[in-house]
């Protein structure tokens, strides 16, 4: 093998054996936790196809701002697989909180297994 293959080798080794320190392994199926506020209706969301096929499992960790109506005002990404992250944003926007006196801000892991 060449120098330069070598190297390529070598960085996408490094690549992949970073993101299973990234992605924490679960054996769960998708399930949500949240913080002070009981959620009303929960969306869980697709497991998107291309982790299905590079066998990504982990989880996202979301910051939630709440409105008082309980409707999801914004969604921040924490941590997690950006391939599983978009996922999850997508599906947490589409959550309902119970209503409150004002807006609050919740943490939420969602945890995906293929």
């Amino acid at each position: 093998m060449t120098t330069p293959a070598r190297r390529i080798v070598a960085v996408v080794a490094l690549v992949f054996n970073l993101a299973w320190i990234v992605v924490p392994s679960r054996t769960d199926a998708q399930v949500a936790t949240e913080g002070t506020r009981r959620v009303v209706n929960r969306v869980l969301p697709a497991y998107p196809e291309m982790a299905r096929e590079m066998g990504l499992k982990g989880s996202v960790k979301v910051e939630v701002v709440v409105a008082p109506s309980g409707a999801v005002k914004s969604v921040a990404i924490k941590g997690g697989h950006p391939v599983l992250a978009k996922t999850a944003e997508n599906a947490v926007f589409k959550w309902k909180w119970e209503s409150a006196a004002r807006e609050s801000r919740e943490l939420v892991e969602i945890k995906f297994n293929p």
